[in-house]
């Protein structure tokens, strides 16, 4: 059920009618867990359960840590269990296959089995069975998928956990509430990743939903509907033209698509967490800031300061501040940046892909950190060539992140590398509207800004991005980028 497609607004509406009528009875919060079901259960109903066994172990631990004081014990089982189903469901196959790779490249003759398939195969076909019995015509399909969501919604509950160890937070004594927290359904399949500090409270008591929260929801909603449909769907149609068949086009083709592949993730995605914040505005929730001009940053550290912030913030927290931080010796400092990311290009992806581009990411960063950090470079290096400097870098390390495989990613390294000329034949309009976008960023961080927050500057923008919805022909629909991770 995606958020730009009439199932929603259905579903949603009728959601919502009733989120209204119940908004300030108890019963609010057992109609907001059972919709974020429906909602999740749309995609997948096998998934159900997991996420379901998921939340039962995180609140039992918690709940354990405090009356048998054993913290460590139940903290441990609560990350065992999280991190074992991200690894079982995300990266058994990977490894597997990995295995398998080196095991035929020594010649032992001997390989193992695909662990995800064979339980998905096994899980398929009992269920199958039921349903015939039952004379329902519902199939699971026998090919595994991964769950939809779980990178986040795990990520989501162990901070829970974590910060119940570290004293951060009290324990949560409603399970409904608790469900609710790991499931809630605008950010649930996408993030942002929120923590329990900040959201557990907003779920208890009555809901206060005044007229300005609607129409900010609104508005949210549109800027994110235009992002995903206007921008990032048209974005799609050249990079994945071009990234098909990467050995049949020139330099300045997988040029064009490698930028216009670095919008079109930020336009996917940061319209997917416009959206998201706006459904949860409206219901009177306030979801976290996940992307703040990006493609403005000055620097590598100032970059993942803008992108993906949720994400970011919590490696920092779980990540890189337990590993030692920056309070060590220089060369652990470096050590712990570049364990961050390396594990961040993992989390995004099981590929060899992700796993370069995030250390690419790291090599980088444990290189430009001290460089970043210096006067020179503040005050000396004129801001708009850091700038080009850094959306170049970024762009470069877009190639192993949207590349199929390795041999895709050579294929275009290789193409740009020989600088062969051939008309790349990129869509005009697709130009000025990142043009159009790119020069607004650069606005809002100027001393235009106040101007750009104007109520009427607001409202105009949005109603020419209602009337373009209207009247420009939609791209081809595409699930949203992250929803693969």
């Amino acid at each position: 059920m995606l958020f730009h497609t009439w199932p929603f607004l259905l579903f949603f509406l009728a959601f919502y009618a009733v989120f209204l009528a119940l908004r300030n009875t108890r019963f609010r919060i057992h109609w907001l867990l059972l919709a974020s079901y429906v909602f999740y259960g749309w995609w997948n109903p096998l998934y159900l359960p997991l996420i379901l066994f998921s939340t039962l172990v995180d609140f039992v631990a918690v709940n354990l840590m405090e009356r048998t004081g054993r913290r460590k014990l139940w903290l441990v089982i609560s990350l065992a269990n999280n991190l074992g189903l991200l690894a079982f469901f995300k990266y058994a196959d990977f490894f597997t296959g990995n295995i398998n790779t080196v095991l035929a490249w020594i010649g032992t003759g001997y390989s193992l089995g695909q662990p995800a398939d064979v339980l998905w195969q096994f899980g398929a076909g009992l269920t199958n069975d039921v349903c015939e019995s039952l004379g329902w015509k519902y199939r699971v399909p026998s090919e595994a998928v991964l769950p939809v969501g779980i990178s986040f919604y795990t990520f989501q509950s162990m901070s829970y956990t974590i910060d119940f160890y570290r004293g951060r937070i009290k324990r949560e004594r409603s399970f409904v509430r608790f469900a609710a927290y790991v499931s809630l359904f605008p950010q649930l399949v996408a993030g942002p990743i929120e923590r329990a500090g900040e959201l557990l409270p907003q779920l208890e008591g009555k809901s206060r939903i005044r007229l300005h929260d609607l129409s900010d929801g609104l508005s949210l909603f549109v800027v994110g509907l235009f992002k995903k449909v206007a921008l990032a769907n048209y974005l799609a149609m050249y990079v994945d033209r071009v990234y098909a068949v990467p050995g049949q086009h020139a330099a300045p083709a997988l040029l064009l698509a490698t930028f216009a592949f670095a919008w079109q993730i930020y336009f996917d995605f940061s319209g997917y967490t416009d959206m998201a914040r706006g459904v949860g505005r409206a219901m009177g929730f306030q979801f976290m800031f996940n992307f703040n001009n990006p493609y403005l940053a000055t620097g590598l550290g100032d970059f993942w300061a803008r992108w993906h912030i949720s994400l970011s913030t919590w490696f920092r927290d779980y990540v890189y501040i337990p590993l030692g931080g920056s309070r060590r010796a220089k060369l652990v400092l470096y050590r712990n940046l570049f364990l961050t990311f390396v594990i961040s290009g993992l989390w995004h992806g099981a590929a060899w892909t992700f796993v370069i581009w995030g250390t690419l990411h790291a090599v980088a960063i444990v290189l430009t950190y001290s460089l970043e950090r210096s006067n020179w470079y503040r005050r000396r290096v004129p801001a708009l060539l850091k700038r080009v400097v850094v959306f170049l870098f970024v762009c470069f390390a877009w190639i192993f992140f949207r590349a199929e495989n390795l041999s895709d990613a050579r294929l275009i390294l290789s193409g740009i590398a020989r600088g062969r000329w051939e008309d790349p034949q990129f869509p005009l309009l697709a130009l000025g509207l990142i043009l159009a976008v790119w020069a607004y960023q650069f606005l809002y961080e100027s001393s235009a800004r106040r101007w750009l927050q104007s109520s009427f500057v607001r409202i105009a923008l949005v109603v020419l991005m209602i009337v373009y919805l209207f009247l420009v022909p939609g791209s081809p629909d595409k699930p949203f980028i992250y929803f693969q991770f």
